[in-house]
């Protein structure tokens, strides 16, 4: 069951506390450090996270990511992972624009 938020495109989601977000090129990829240790994450996850910048809402993000890939329905795709991302506790959501 997951302990998700029920966000909408205003909620504004960042890293959160006790994670850095950084490209690792040892690893050739973004990672997440913490400090037990690391995650290192998948092309797509990274450009998510990347722009989970405690600024852009929800809504900002899928629509930037839309232009980068044009044509593609990314909605569910990107939502899914930030209830995963969530709920790993990678990310909170610092706000709620109405």
């Amino acid at each position: 069951m997951s302990t998700s938020p029920a966000f909408i495109d205003g909620s504004i989601p960042s890293i959160a506390p006790g994670y850095r977000f950084q490209w690792e090129d040892a690893q050739s990829s973004y990672v997440l450090l913490y400090p037990e240790g690391m995650v290192k994450l998948n092309q797509s996850a990274g450009e998510i996270l990347k722009r989970c910048d405690g600024e852009r809402d929800v809504g900002a993000i899928l629509r930037d990511l839309q232009t980068q890939v044009p044509g593609m329905d990314l909605d569910t795709d990107v939502r899914k992972f930030l209830e995963t991302a969530f709920d790993n506790g990678w990310i909170r959501f610092v706000d709620q624009r109405q």
